[in-house]
């Protein structure tokens, strides 16, 4: 058997993990065949189309997917509280200016980048540009890749960024910026990404993607119990990406864990109305179409592990 998972390039997802070790196929007892993808519309398109099995998504782009028809459920968490606002070192940003109208009032005229349209970034600055009335005000410029937006920003054609720990690392690092506004400030508890399964092969495999929870969990424990080994072996694998880099991702909010909580919950039904009241989806989705909590409460019945944080 072969078993088709989509991935994004974000290496703090446990994708990433289970690539690099070599006993995960064995442990799973089949094949898989990763698949690399842009953003998470792209990851729904695919689901769409018959291509994949189980993903990697934030929760947005999964509702839009469902709303559209596509037969997919959530089955597991991941990380909550994975979208921050990035800019230019010259820009204010909290804690020095902790009011985000006044935050992004400064780029007024300007342009933000931020991954593809309908992914659970762009859905949250529509709603910050809504919230404020500032759409007319800047200019949003949507990547299909997530990782050109730290070069947009090294080449002067974006002022400040909505996206991953990842974004908000590489443009530190690399276009010499600065967190603006934090995650936990930005959206609380908002569901960054979970596993995601066409219900078809969920119903006909579910041994196999019990399994497959069971590593994701492993995974997130690793990575909170071990941030440091974690992040030597991603960067092992990468190839082009230091330990350093990779902590300090894990540390602008170290919110892992596989179960499915009451607030990873009440974060997704405060998206949904937010997608329809934006024009994202047509209909309020119910929580029943959105999760399936069967696997993940059998492999998770203790207490969650976002608000334990990572180790020193």
């Amino acid at each position: 058997m072969l078993l088709r998972i989509g991935h994004l390039s974000t290496f703090y997802h446990t994708a990433i993990i289970l690539m690099a070790r070599a006993d995960t196929n064995s442990r799973l007892g089949v094949e898989i065949d990763w698949r690399l993808f842009g953003t998470g519309p792209a990851i729904a398109d695919a689901f769409d189309k018959g291509e994949l099995d189980i993903a990697y998504i934030g929760l947005p782009p999964a509702i839009i997917g469902i709303n559209r028809g596509i037969n997919i459920i959530c089955v597991a968490g991941g990380h909550v509280e994975g979208t921050v606002i990035s800019g230019k070192k010259e820009l204010k940003g909290f804690p020095d200016e902790a009011d985000m109208n006044n935050i992004l009032s400064q780029i007024k005229g300007g342009r933000i980048g931020v991954p593809g349209k309908g992914s659970i970034h762009d859905v949250i600055l529509q709603d910050c540009l809504e919230k404020f009335n500032l759409k007319k005000e800047v200019a949003v410029i949507n990547f299909q890749w997530a990782d050109m937006i730290p070069e947009a920003m090294v080449k002067g054609e974006i002022s400040v960024a909505f996206g991953t720990p990842a974004l908000a690392a590489a443009i530190k690092r690399y276009a010499g910026g600065k967190i603006l506004y934090p995650p936990s400030m930005l959206w609380p508890n908002n569901p960054s990404y979970g596993i995601i399964a066409d219900k078809k092969f969920l119903n006909k495999e579910k041994a196999v993607v019990e399994q497959f929870l069971m590593l994701h969990e492993e995974a997130t424990a690793f990575i909170r119990n071990k941030p440091g080994e974690a992040s030597r072996l991603i960067a092992d694998y990468i190839g082009f990406i230091d330990k350093e880099l990779l902590l300090d991702t894990l540390k602008i909010s170290p919110k892992y864990c596989s179960k499915i909580t009451e607030g990873y919950i009440s974060s997704t039904v405060a998206f949904v109305k937010a997608l329809k009241r934006l024009g994202y989806i047509n209909r309020e989705i119910s929580e029943n179409e959105i999760f399936d909590l069967s696997l993940i409460e059998k492999l998770h019945p203790e207490k969650e592990h976002y608000s334990d944080g990572i180790s020193a």
